[in-house]
């Protein structure tokens, strides 16, 4: 068979050619449209269901939130198994599905089940589906550099700009903030003046969240139609602090009455602190699953350069992680080697066997083999990266083997022929 092909081969050189030069521009393109990445992608094929019941304990959590959702989601097709942790205030619900399993058709299985526990869950929590990304999504991190301006006005300016502007770049998954503080209004309330005007927490918090809503309605009066509208939102802590709760002998008793209102910062468990120059206010972008991270990390930095001219004086950004200089030395890694490969393997033919032709081979099948293996990633959906890539770069040296072995096999073999004529003639 093996003789059969190279005596094809042989006789229909122009075919050869030409399939090789298919093959190979086949493998150009494969190579300019592969996804590019440093770290290969090893994580389950999981979906993240996080619900927040701010205020109660890990047991609580377990016993109320975590354990329903788990024995509900279990039992989906194509899913291997369920986890769950719960922790003070929060409950996290990991279900991990076969390898082959295609992710988005893995979340619309759990939304459909999710649809059903609700009604399980105590009112409050509401489960939510975790960013459609991995572990190794972590492409970009990148903090304000904002001298001058306080911690409170930094996440603002992340969480109501910046934010909003990168989760527009195609292949995000999600624009993960951290750091600052959340401002917000907090109501204080004193139990010793709940007590005098006989009032609960629970009245206090459903007069706040009334007066915090607009409504209206429309009515028709002497033929014509009349639409009410009221604005309802609270804008300054005056507005809070005189929001009545009850009246009690003809006079109102308002929040001012029983709490103090202020502005302040949500309570954080932690913060965050850049090379110990103090606190930082930033985001982390997460890559979405299978998108390719050169490109987006490059869409990123392009959409940055845009914002930056919305962003207020003195503020501007600053990459504290970038992935794309370890993908760019990697792929520089694999050129280097290969364009090594080829000129060593081709001056120590030339030096042995004296034969251009010979050494020409083993230029042309070097490159030609690893566009073939660029092909085949390609249709297998594997990323070029750092085990991909090493994995080229290993097979060189076998690629090489094997060149040098069939030309010095195929040199003695027409050197003997040609002795052999001369001794015949």
């Amino acid at each position: 068979m093996i003789g059969k092909l190279i005596s094809f081969s042989l006789r229909n050189r122009m075919i050869v050619l030409l399939i090789a030069a298919g093959m190979f521009g086949w493998g150009v393109y494969s190579v300019t449209t592969s996804k590019v990445d440093a770290i290969p992608d090893l994580s389950e094929n999981q979906v993240i269901v996080f619900t927040e019941w701010m205020g109660r304990s890990p047991q609580i959590i377990e016993d109320q939130v975590t354990y329903p959702l788990v024995t509900n989601l279990q039992g989906m097709p194509q899913v291997k198994y369920v986890r769950g942790v719960s922790m003070f205030g929060m409950s996290f619900i990991y279900i991990i599905f076969d390898d082959k399993t295609d992710i988005y058709w893995a979340r619309e299985r759990v939304l459909e089940r999710l649809n059903y526990a609700n009604r399980l869950l105590p009112e409050g929590a509401i489960p939510t589906l975790g960013p459609d990304g991995t572990g190794v999504g972590h492409i970009l991190w990148y903090t304000l550099d904002a001298s001058g301006m306080d911690l409170g006005e930094q996440r603002a300016v992340q969480d109501w700009y910046v934010k909003f502007a990168l989760q527009n770049v195609p292949g995000v998954s999600e624009i993960a903030s951290f750091g600052g503080f959340q401002k917000q209004y907090q109501i204080t309330i004193d139990p010793n003046k709940l007590t005098y005007y006989n009032l609960s927490v629970p009245q206090v918090m459903a007069a706040v969240r009334a007066n915090n809503k607009s409504g209206g309605r429309k009515f028709e009066m002497s033929d014509i139609g009349y639409i009410i509208k009221t604005t309802g939102y609270l804008q300054s802590m005056e507005e809070i602090e005189s929001i009545p709760i009850t009246t009690q002998n003809t006079i109102p008793v308002s929040v001012r009455d029983v709490a103090t209102v202020q502005m302040t910062g949500e309570s954080r468990l932690g913060i965050f602190d850049l090379n110990g120059e103090g606190e930082a206010v930033g985001g982390i972008v997460v890559m979405r699953y299978g998108e390719n991270a050169e490109e987006v990390i490059r869409n990123v930095k392009a959409k940055m350069e845009e914002v930056s001219a919305g962003l207020p004086k003195g503020v501007k950004f600053n990459i504290v992680y970038d992935r794309s200089g370890l993908i760019n030395e990697s792929v520089d890694s694999i050129k280097t080697t290969l364009i090594e490969e080829m000129l060593v393997a081709s001056a120590i033919v030339f030096l042995f066997l004296f034969h251009w032709r010979s050494a020409l081979i083993i230029i042309i099948q070097l490159p030609l083999s690893i566009a073939i293996g660029f092909i085949l990633l390609n249709a297998f959906d594997i990323t070029s990266n750092i085990m991909s890539l090493t994995g080229i770069a290993l097979s060189i040296g076998v690629i090489v083997d094997d060149a040098i072995v069939m030309v010095e096999n195929a040199y003695r073999h027409l050197a003997d022929a040609q002795i052999e004529e001369e001794n015949h003639g």
